[in-house]
């Protein structure tokens, strides 16, 4: 077990915020995981207004599952991760995100600015995944009413 100094925690976060941004294939970004029955995904926002929103989604196949919905609903490009704040008292990272998303069914696209938090295990693992993204724009690419 590795010592949880700001640097471990920055380098885990990094890493993992990379091989999102890299558009890495699944295995290699649910690796940044932890292995842990704990593990929790979630992306804040209403249930109603997208299929990944508002759920738990734990442990391996709460997480597969909501990768695997992000990736038959959304495409991104131009991701860029910056602002790492660490939080060693709670092993918590944030992050600002920005990226160009694009609704696949409809192919409306946005531009938008969303925070992670990520909460790491003594392996300097994902624990916890967080999102606050814009849940509003999401759901009206999804409807085809993003551009009315």
């Amino acid at each position: 077990m590795a010592a949880n100094t700001r640097q471990n925690l920055l380098q885990a976060a990094r890493s993992f915020c990379d091989a999102f941004a890299q558009q890495k294939p699944p295995e290699e970004i649910l690796s940044h995981f932890s292995k842990s029955d704990d593990v929790l995904a979630l992306e804040h926002g209403l249930p109603q207004l997208a299929p990944f929103l508002g759920r738990d989604f734990r442990g391996q196949d709460g997480l597969k599952q909501y990768f695997d919905l992000l990736s038959s609903n959304l495409r991104y490009e131009n991701m860029k991760f910056s602002n790492f704040v660490v939080d060693l008292e709670t092993t918590k990272v944030s992050v600002r995100g920005e990226a160009r998303f694009t609704w696949t069914s409809t192919g409306q696209a946005w531009d938008e600015v969303f925070t992670y938090v990520l909460e790491f295990d003594d392996h300097h693992k994902v624990k916890v995944y967080e999102v606050w993204a814009d849940s509003g724009a999401a759901y009206l690419a999804r409807k085809g009413m993003l551009n009315q």
